[in-house]
């Protein structure tokens, strides 16, 4: 089946299957909307053909007619009769379908059997096929509107694109995209993706030289490390913002420890994160991030500095505020900077940063050139107001320069009028114009995500090769062994297989100990009272044994100082395979959800910077005294772990809970390797 959707998405021509002169019928709808389209064009009624007004009995007939330029078919026809006429589209040399109809796999067995048929067709054939269950596509640029949404022939041309998993979505952010002065190179439904998904979609666009950003929708996934790859692809040339929904769906992921957090909402936006993608929360946010990103990118940096210029006091705060929220550092100006702003300002105004000018005069534009100018700023922000007989902010922006060689956004207050007149002269010119101090937060956030991804380099130390988990069922004894193999640090401890074993650990060890039971098949031993701390004497332990059980064995381990928890896990995700979850442990790691996730194999490099997603990070950095985690030990634990589970097909996870970080760094205080079985495969 070929690659290159060129005949989907830029056809010579288009013919309409199931064309219909009833205004409410689909095929009607999409006739409208291809009216436009400047290249061979034809209808099919096979039950009212005529010819005279380009309305044909069959494919073919339309093909003869048009010297047989068209490319892409569009099937307006009920979901039982789609399998027959996208043969006849393919019979008559059309290489690319778009089925609008819905009855497919949503609609039971048949529809799933008329799925199948569809399915088989194309591939067989070779056509590919976008649908069924969209409301289609659009390319302004050709003129082509192949959706049943009149209104979509009415977007701009422009070199955001869309693609988004339903066609509503695609639609919705398209519309939303223009209201913020922003055109359109292509906006496409994904539906029901029985063949070309969204993957496929971003490969395109990847070589499409009209579009300059892109906005992802998503819904599922049905093939994971293939989108992960297409993002990878696309925004090492152009920047990618991803909407995942599915925020409220925590519940119902893998009954592990580590599986109940990493739910596949959050596995997918750290997937798109680590491939590349700027990550959003919402469509507003999507539609502030591309206005920016589509026009202006920050150089690389792991943590670009923002300056603040505003002519009003109350909306900079707000920005600032924000901005320090999101952890976007605002550098102190430089003294040389602030004595230049203290010649154009009045001396009562702040000058740090933000730089507040007070009502903006004929020095703005100098201002804003000193501010964006200074050697700890990559990034200014401007908010004024287009107010009576004060300075045309897009004038000054201009004079100072501000654009893709001094990125800056700027946030034009005003009458709806005014700012329309304001951002239309600011985008011309290639500044990013938002219309309020969220919108513009939104915008710098992912200005600066986007900056700090590019500046993530792999230190190419990914562990290609590691020690395999032993086969059969592991006990925690067991599963430290592996560890330390690792060079994973575990406290001293001696595996027992009775009373007289445990005694004789207790005096080898001495006191404290922890005493534990040791059964590969148990996997919570505190919710049965197979775990006891803080033992000291032959009393206690002869205590916490019969309290385990005599007929058990005994794991007798030295007690580790006290530090901070947390969770460290590998598992084989169902969607997008080996995956790491660190957060905090204990009981916190699932009342919280305060966890980092990213896809195996990784660096050590990569690795060490998960912490720093963490919310309760700042417990890791000596917090009131506490100990420091060295980040590069976290990332060669993180990283050995995950090349443990690469290597070992039949271990479907491992996790270490709780990993301590104490003074002398990090210690695994228990451990639990769950193998592979016919639920874990496909769970």
């Amino acid at each position: 089946m070929s690659t290159d959707l060129t005949p989907m998405f830029a056809p010579e021509g288009v013919v309409v299957i199931g064309a219909s002169r009833q205004s409410g019928k689909l095929g009607a709808a999409m006739a409208r909307s291809l009216a436009t389209f400047p290249g061979a064009r034809a209808l099919v009624n096979s039950r009212r053909p005529e010819p005279d007004e380009g309305v044909y009995a069959s494919v073919a007939e339309a093909a003869a007619h048009t010297d047989g330029r068209l490319d892409l078919a569009v099937l307006c026809v009920p979901a039982a009769g789609c399998a027959d006429a996208l043969a006849e589209a393919a019979a008559a040399g059309c290489r690319a379908a778009l089925v609008c109809a819905g009855g497919f796999g949503e609609a039971g067995p048949e529809g799933e059997g008329h799925a199948e048929a569809l399915l088989r067709v194309a591939q067989e054939t070779g056509i590919r096929l976008l649908g069924p269950n969209t409301s289609g596509f659009f390319a302004p640029h050709l003129g082509l509107t192949a959706s049943f949404v009149p209104a979509a022939g009415q977007l701009p041309a422009g070199d955001i694109a869309v693609v988004a998993a339903s066609g509503g979505v695609n639609h919705a952010l398209s519309f939303d995209l223009v209201a913020a002065g922003n055109g359109i190179s292509l906006g496409v439904g994904i539906g029901a993706g029985l063949d070309v998904t969204a993957a496929d979609v971003l490969e395109h666009l990847a070589g499409d030289g009209r579009t300059t950003a892109v906005a992802l929708h998503l819904e599922t996934v049905p093939d994971g490390p293939r989108l992960v790859e297409a993002v990878r692809l696309l925004a090492a040339v152009k920047p990618v913002a991803a909407l995942v929904v599915g925020r409220s769906d925590v519940g119902d992921f893998a009954r592990s420890h580590t599986g109940a957090l990493a739910t596949s909402w959050r596995t997918t936006r750290a997937a798109l994160r680590q491939a590349g993608a700027v990550v959003v929360d919402d469509e507003r946010e999507m539609v502030d991030a591309l206005t920016a990103l589509s026009r202006i990118q920050l150089r690389p940096a792991p943590d670009p500095g923002l300056a603040i210029v505003t002519a009003q006091a109350g909306p900079g705060l707000l920005l600032a505020d924000r901005a320090g929220a999101d952890g976007i550092r605002m550098p102190e100006l430089a003294g040389s900077t602030q004595r230049a702003l203290g010649e154009l300002l009045p001396p009562l105004t702040y000058q740090r940063n933000p730089v507040d000018t007070g009502r903006p005069a004929e020095t703005f534009a100098r201002v804003l050139d000193t501010t964006a100018t200074d050697p700890e700023v990559d990034l200014l922000a401007v908010y004024a107001l287009t107010e009576p007989d004060s300075v045309d902010l897009a004038s000054a922006a201009q004079d100072a320069g501000l654009g893709a060689d001094s990125p800056a956004v700027v946030v034009v207050g005003g009458l709806p009028e005014d700012v329309a007149e304001q951002r239309a002269r600011l985008h011309k010119a290639g500044i990013p114009a938002l219309t309020g101090p969220a919108s513009a937060a939104n915008a710098v956030r992912a200005l600066v995500t986007h900056a700090r991804q590019r500046a993530l380099h792999t230190d190419g130390s990914v562990q290609e090769t590691a020690a395999s988990v032993p086969s059969g069922p592991l006990d925690e004894d067991a599963a430290k062994t592996l560890l330390a193999s690792l060079g994973i640090r575990t406290p001293n401890r001696v595996a027992c297989d009775t009373r007289a074993d445990a005694h004789y650990a207790l005096r080898l060890l001495g006191g404290p100990v922890a005493v534990k039971v040791l059964d590969a098949a148990i996997l919570h031993k505190t919710e049965i009272g197979g775990v006891h701390l803080g033992v000291r004497t032959p009393d206690e332990l002869d205590a916490a044994l019969d309290a385990i059980g005599s007929d058990r064995r005994y794991l007798v381990e030295a007690m580790a100082p006290a530090g901070v928890d947390l969770v460290l896990g590998v598992r084989r995700d169902p969607v997008f395979g080996p995956i790491v979850l660190a957060g905090l442990g204990g009981t916190a790691a699932e009342a919280l959800a305060d966890v980092a996730i990213r896809l195996a194999p990784l660096s050590a490099a990569e690795a060490a910077g998960m912490p720093d997603d963490l919310a309760a990070r700042a417990l890791l950095d000596g917090w009131r005294g506490g100990p420091v985690l060295d980040r590069a030990e976290f990332g060669r634990v993180v990283s050995a772990l995950a090349a443990a589970l690469a290597a070992s097909p039949d271990t479907a996870e491992i996790e270490i809970n709780p990993l301590r970080l104490t003074a002398d760094g990090l210690i695994a205080l228990d451990a639990v390797i769950v193998p592979t079985t016919k639920e874990t495969d496909h769970a």
